[in-house]
């Protein structure tokens, strides 16, 4: 049970460039649409979610496929897409949530904003440290 997978150089890097524009894109995406429309609210019953649990649900369709699956196929790099997403809407709101009073209008404050910016772009350079260190060791992470 002791064996060595290896990811080859070109995947990881396709994978490493898939996540980190899912990331980066959907980041940039809500906060330009919610910017632009901040009463935006997703409301079930009387619950406003935020999209921190919305994107917690992407997280799960996509990470679940990934730690369960190897390989290089469309399907993995859509679940890659999913997880990415969800893990940037998740971050953009981590530290609103914590540092606001969570309303609309704290949404556009700049603590949130360079909050989300902050989470995401660590998030962002965990994956290419990542990427690199896989491809400095000639292939990719080690299993």
């Amino acid at each position: 049970m002791s064996a060595t997978f290896k990811t080859p150089a070109p995947v990881a890097k396709r994978n490493g460039l898939l996540l980190l524009g899912s990331m980066a894109l959907t980041f940039m995406l809500l906060r330009l649409v919610l910017h632009a429309s901040p009463e935006t609210d997703l409301n079930v019953g009387r619950y406003n979610i935020h999209h921190l649990f919305s994107g917690l649900l992407l997280i799960a369709l996509g990470g679940i496929p990934l730690a369960v699956f190897r390989g290089a196929t469309r399907r993995l790099d859509l679940a890659l897409v999913v997880f990415g997403a969800g893990l940037g809407m998740a971050l953009d709101e981590w530290v609103y949530l914590i540092a606001t009073d969570g309303s609309n209008t704290s949404y556009l404050l700049p603590v949130s904003f360079w909050g989300g910016a902050a989470a995401v772009g660590l998030a962002c350079a965990y994956t290419l440290g990542l990427v690199g260190y896989g491809l400095l060791r000639g292939g990719g992470a080690r299993r």
